[in-house]
C-alpha cells in the first residue's frame, strides 16, 4: 500500500494533508470495530476543496487513515495538548472517546513501531523533501497544513468552533507577517468567524517543521466541516455550494501567503523575528 502522493510546482506555498486519507490494509480495517470502520475522524474532502486554488503548489498527502497511524502527532507519541483531551499516535478511541477497535485488537507497542517506519516516515520524508527543495529554490519555503473537523465534539471543546482555526504554535512556526495576512483574510470573510491559536495551535508537523529562523515556516488551518460538507455525519457528503464559497476565501489566504513570499516580504529580518 502506497503511503504517500506528491504532487510537485514551484509555488513557494507547500501544501500537506495529513488526516485526509482514508486507506487501510484490509487486515487493519477488519480489526476496526463498527464504530471504527465508520472513519469518521478523516478530514473529509480536504484535496478536493483545496484542488486548484493556487497554481503550481506542491501537495503532499498522506493516503492512509489516522486510523493506520496519526500523521500530525510526533514519533515519540508524546502528547501536544498536556492536560485536554486528544488521540494518540494510533488512536484507541475516536474523537468522541469510543473504542474503535474490537476487543483484544489494539495494536501493542511493536505494530505502533512497524506503522511508524512504514507510514509515517514516508510520510514526513516525502514533506521534508519537497520543504528543502522549495527553500533551495525561493530562499524560504511554506507549509501550509490542511485540516478539518466537526464544528463541535464535546469531548475536544466547547460549544461551536470557528470556521477558520489558525494554527501557529503561539507564533513561534512562521514570521508574524504569515500569520498577519491569514488572520486577515479570514477576518474579512463575511460570515465566517476565525481564531488564532485556539483550541488548535497546529499539531506535530507545524510545530516540528516552523523553523522561520531557517526559512521554513509551516501554518496550520484547522476548519469546521460544516462550513463545507451538507452534514457532520455520514456519509460526510461534499457540500458544492457551501464549497464554492468557502474555496473563495481559501483561494485568496493562498495567494496571500504566496504574494507575501514572492514580494520580499519575508527578509532575513522578519524571519528572524518569528
Amino acid at each position: 500500500m502506497t503511503a504517500v502522493e506528491v504532487e510537485r510546482g514551484d509555488s513557494p506555498v507547500v501544501l500537506s494533508y495529513p488526516h485526509s486519507g482514508t486507506d487501510l490494509p484490509e487486515a487493519i480495517f477488519q480489526r476496526l470495530n463498527a464504530r471504527g470502520q465508520q472513519l469518521a475522524d478523516t478530514d473529509w474532502h480536504m484535496p478536493r476543496l483545496y484542488s486548484g486554488l493556487l497554481e503550481n503548489a506542491t501537495q503532499v498527502k498522506a493516503l492512509f487513515h489516522r486510523y493506520v497511524i496519526d500523521a500530525n502527532r510526533p514519533p515519540s507519541g508524546e502528547s501536544l495538548y498536556p492536560g485536554q483531551a486528544t488521540t494518540g499516535l494510533v488512536p484507541e478511541t475516536d474523537f468522541d472517546g469510543n473504542p474503535i477497535w474490537r476487543d483484544g485488537e489494539v495494536p501493542d507497542d511493536a505494530e505502533v513501531a512497524e506503522r511508524r517506519q512504514a507510514f509515517h516516515e514516508p510520510y514526513h520524508a516525502a514533506i521534508t523533501q519537497e520543504l528543502e527543495r522549495i527553500r533551495a529554490h525561493h530562499g524560504f519555503a511554506i507549509l501550509y497544513d490542511c485540516h478539518s473537523i466537526r464544528s463541535r465534539v464535546p469531548r475536544l471543546f466547547e460549544g461551536r468552533l470557528p470556521d477558520f482555526n489558525i494554527g501557529t504554535n503561539n507564533g513561534a512556526s512562521c514570521a508574524p507577517v504569515l500569520e498577519q495576512r491569514v488572520a486577515a483574510v479570514c477576518a474579512a470573510a463575511e460570515g465566517y468567524s476565525h481564531v488564532v491559536n485556539g483550541r488548535f495551535r497546529g499539531g506535530w508537523t507545524t510545530r516540528h517543521y516552523g523553523r522561520p529562523q531557517e526559512g521554513f515556516h509551516a501554518i496550520q488551518m484547522e476548519m469546521a466541516q460544516i462550513a463545507y460538507l451538507k452534514d457532520e455525519e455520514p456519509p460526510f457528503a461534499y457540500d458544492e455550494d457551501k464549497a464554492a464559497a468557502m474555496r473563495g476565501h481559501l483561494a485568496a489566504l493562498l495567494e496571500s501567503l504566496e504574494r507575501a513570499a514572492l514580494d520580499g516580504a519575508l527578509t532575513e529580518k522578519e524571519q528572524g523575528n518569528a
